[in-house]
């Protein structure tokens, strides 16, 4: 795992009426840096989003419909995990969790099954200068959007 991710496992209560997930609070263990803008975006079965990083800021998501492949690129040098990916699966036929991305992790997502519905919360509001952009086929990092599960 690259350093500084995280994932919260979260609990679903069921009942004959549906169910109940608690997300996120401000005591977690896993949200110290806190609230700036909560959003949610839709995003169409097969669609790409790639990469994003951000030097200040730290995201939370979460999917609540739907199926993504998110990726992860440790882009800090001074970090243990530079240059190292990760993969995680959020959402529909998977546990449910929070993933935290750090600054300076580039990240992205996938999605598998959609449309799928992400929320997420960032520890500052919207900064344009924040917001940094890697090419989604970036040479560097070397990831395949397009790939699938690998045949075993």
């Amino acid at each position: 795992m690259i350093a500084g991710v995280e994932l919260k496992e979260l609990k679903t209560y069921n009942d004959e009426r549906g169910f109940f997930r608690e997300i996120i609070r401000v005591s977690d263990p896993i949200f110290p840096e806190g609230f700036g803008q909560w959003s949610h975006t839709m995003s169409f079965q097969g669609v790409a989003k790639a990469w994003h990083v951000h030097q200040r800021q730290v995201d939370w998501w979460y999917v609540a419909v739907g199926t993504v492949k998110a990726a992860l690129y440790d882009t800090r040098p001074d970090s243990p995990t530079y240059g190292e990916l990760q993969e995680v699966m959020l959402g529909e036929g998977f546990p449910p969790v929070v993933l935290k991305i750090p600054p300076g992790v580039a990240h992205g997502y996938r999605v598998l099954n959609g449309p799928a519905h992400v929320f997420y919360i960032t520890s500052n509001e919207y900064d344009g200068t924040d917001e940094g952009r890697i090419p989604h086929d970036d040479p560097q990092i070397g990831y395949d959007w397009k790939a699938g599960p690998a045949i075993k």
